[in-house]
Parts: C-alpha cells; sequence; structure tokens
C-alpha cells in the first residue's frame, strides 16, 4: 500500500519522500532482491527526480527500467531484475565456517583477508602467506588457549610489588641481575621467533594467529619485567656469552613453522618451566619471586599450544618425528663448538640456590643446580614421549638440547 492507501503491484517497493542518494536505494535492494531474474518490481516514490536516479542506478548496476505509463499511479517506474547481479556471486565459495571445527584444510590464496566463513566473491588479488595448510599450524587447543591467554594477561606496574623495601647483599642482587639478564635475552628470541610465524600464517586460521600475537605479547611482557628487576637497585645489566647467542640464534634460522615451534616451545620453554619453578623458590626477594611465578604461567600456555600443535601434525604427517629428531642434530651440531652455558649465570643460579657464600651452603645451591637440570631433562623427555618417540630416544634427543637451556 502506498501511504495514500493505494494498492500496488506484489512485487513493490514505495519509497516515500526518499532519494536513490538519501537511502532509497537499500530499500530497493531488497525488493530486488526478492524477485527472480527477469522478474520486475514496481516502484512509488514522491521524490521528483526519482526516475532520473532511478535511470542511472539501473544503468550502472545492469537492471533495466521503464517510467511508469498514466495509469499506473502511485508507481513511478518499473525496474526489470538483471541475471548480472545475480551472475556476480555465481563462481562465490564459502571460506569454510566461522567457527574452529569447520576452518578449512587449506586456505586458498584468493581469499586474501576474508573473514572465515564468508561468501567470497570469484576474482580479486591474491595474498601470498607460506603457511596455508591447516595441519601445519593446527591445534584443536588454539582456542581454548587463546582465550584463556586473553584473560590472563597482567599488567607489569601492577601485578609486580615492585615498592616492596628489600635489601639484598650485594653479591647476590648481583647475581640476580646477571639471572635477569640472561633471562632478558632468552625471551627476546622467544619474542622474535612467534612474531615470524605470525606473518607467515593464513589469517583463516585466526585462532592460531591470535595465540601467537598474544605469546608475543607475553614475551614483550616478560623482557619488560626482567630488564625492570635486574635494574630495581642498580643501573648495570650482567654478562652475555658468545655461547648463549649463539644457541638462541639457531631458532631464529629455522624457517619450518612446526619445527620453530619444537625448539623453541616444546623444547627450550619446557625447560624454562623448570627453571623459572627453581627461581620462584629460592628467589631472595619478593620482586623476584613474583615475577619468576607470572611468567611461568604465561610460559605454561606457549609449551601447551607447542605439543599441542605438534601431536596433531604427527597425526597428519608420520614423517614428522624424523624431521624432529634431525631438527635437533642440527641444532646440536652447530652449536658443538660453543660454551654452553654463560659460567657466569650457572655460578649465579648456585648462590641463589645456596643463599650464602657458606661451603655447605654453596654445596647444596651446587646440588640445587644439578636437580634442575635434571627437571629439565626430565620434563624433555616426557613431552618428547608424548609426540610418540620412544623412551630411549627421547632421553637421548634430551641430552642433544643446547647447553644454554633455551
Amino acid at each position: 500500500m502506498t501511504p495514500h492507501g493505494t494498492p500496488l503491484d506484489a512485487a513493490a517497493v514505495d519509497l516515500g519522500d526518499l532519494g536513490l542518494e538519501g537511502g532509497a536505494r537499500l530499500l530497493l535492494r531488497r525488493a530486488l532482491d526478492r524477485v527472480p531474474a527477469g522478474g520486475e518490481v514496481a516502484v512509488a516514490g514522491s521524490d521528483p527526480a526519482l526516475v532520473v536516479h532511478l535511470t542511472a542506478w539501473c544503468r550502472r548496476e545492469g537492471h533495466t527500467v521503464r517510467p511508469a505509463g498514466p495509469g499506473d499511479a502511485p508507481v513511478r517506474a518499473r525496474v526489470r531484475r538483471s541475471g548480472i547481479a545475480a551472475a556476480r556471486w555465481a563462481g562465490a565459495e564459502r571460506a569454510g565456517g566461522p567457527e574452529p571445527g569447520r576452518a578449512a584444510g587449506r586456505a586458498e590464496p584468493h581469499w586474501g583477508l576474508a573473514a572465515r566463513g564468508a561468501l567470497v566473491e570469484a576474482g580479486g588479488p591474491e595474498v601470498f602467506f607460506p603457511v596455508v595448510d591447516r595441519d601445519v599450524v593446527w591445534s584443536d587447543l588454539a582456542p581454548r588457549l587463546y582465550r584463556q591467554a586473553a584473560a590472563a594477561q597482567w599488567d607489569p606496574w601492577t601485578a609486580v610489588p615492585w615498592d616492596t623495601p628489600f635489601t639484598l647483599p650485594d653479591e647476590v642482587e648481583a647475581a640476580v641481575v646477571q639471572v635477569m639478564t640472561y633471562l632478558v635475552e632468552n625471551e627476546q628470541a622467544a619474542l622474535v621467533v612467534p612474531a615470524r610465524l605470525l606473518v607467515q600464517v593464513h589469517p583463516h586460521f585466526r585462532e592460531v594467529l591470535q595465540l601467537l600475537a598474544v605469546q608475543a605479547a607475553d614475551e614483550a611482557r616478560h623482557v619488560e619485567v626482567f630488564t625492570r628487576r635486574a635494574l630495581l637497585k642498580g643501573d648495570v645489566m650482567g654478562t652475555s656469552s658468545v655461547g648463549g647467542r649463539a644457541s638462541l640464534t639457531t631458532l631464529l634460522a629455522e624457517p619450518d613453522f612446526s619445527l620453530a615451534a619444537f625448539l623453541l616451545s616444546v623444547l627450550g620453554e619446557g625447560s624454562f618451566l623448570s627453571l623459572l619453578s627453581f627461581l620462584e623458590r629460592h628467589a631472595p626477594d619478593p620482586v623476584t619471586r613474583r615475577v619468576s611465578h607470572l611468567v611461568r604461567h604465561d610460559e605454561a600456555r606457549h609449551v601447551a599450544f607447542g605439543v599441542g600443535h605438534l601431536e596433531h601434525r604427527a597425526k597428519a604427517d608420520p614423517r614428522l618425528r624424523g624431521r624432529l629428531r634431525a631438527a635437533v642434530e642440527r641444532r646440536h651440531d652447530a652449536l658443538t663448538g660453543t660454551a654452553g652455558l654463560n659460567q657466569d649465570v650457572f655460578d649465579a643460579l648456585v648462590l641463589l640456590a645456596a643463599g650464602s657464600w657458606a661451603p655447605e651452603a654453596i654445596a647444596r645451591g651446587w646440588q640445587a643446580v644439578q636437580r634442575l637440570r635434571a627437571d629439565m631433562d626430565e620434563g624433555r623427555r616426557h613431552r618428547l614421549a608424548r609426540l610418540g618417540f620412544p623412551d630411549a630416544e627421547a632421553a637421548e634427543l634430551s641430552l642433544l638440547h643446547t647447553r644454554n637451556f633455551m
């Protein structure tokens, strides 16, 4: 019905006083979507320029229009829907489904940045991402881990009791500074690797991108708090050894997504879980204790994703374990000539566990660091066993892991 109560055709739209550039085209498109190609929509409206603007719009859209005759009032024009508009989407395809479980097995280059589950118009530019296969990056844990990570973000300025008064002997404070310097160095590598992997992955696998982005944010925060603790009582950092930097450089050199995740998260960050527990247990002050606790919880998520991803990929690629072994051996061979863990770091860990310079205390501290190494080895072997390595092979590969821990 028109505003005057005059009946219109069944396929009709009354635009009232709206002009096409004032929103009327939305109503017109809606009416045309309800008729098949070749069907007509009767258009009524009081805008004086309606027919002129309607003619130009139909020419642009591919439809045809004819003015209404004298007896058609209140109809001003009739628009015949063209098949061109429908043909525009004839080659369109769904980019998988929006839910995590319906991510496509392969993300097509022409999907580009289309939202997962969107109807993607055929044609358009192709966007190249090196990683487009679901099994190369996926873990069913990714959506849940991302939700956990997003909910567990903490503020370095408020989550740590920086203003808590404490005083340590100079040599103990120097040991803390040395360990913090070492942690900064390693966390910077742990920041660069997920950031580099992130830009390789097709955004269709958004949960993985989200998780890697949060992981990079975690590491950036870890660098901040370790640096701040190192400088809390002074303005000088500790030492950085050639062997330590060489070990971390091998992580940056691994281009393969799964192998990089294996070396960094499963072996390196997995070993750091033991180190952070050690530091929390033997921390000589509340700030060091709190920082170690917060970072350990973040790192546990990173390790969980690495293990979950590799468990998923191992099911799809029975040759994966051979490639993982080769990556460990290749890294070991590349580091054969290096000194391993910075001696200053080792000595600092002994002193922190000892708590004093008394010979019997140093003996306890030295034993505690040996237990730390044993805990790291046990954790690596456990994670390797989860990936399907037999116990003997897992033990062998764990022993080949870098002496720099990460």
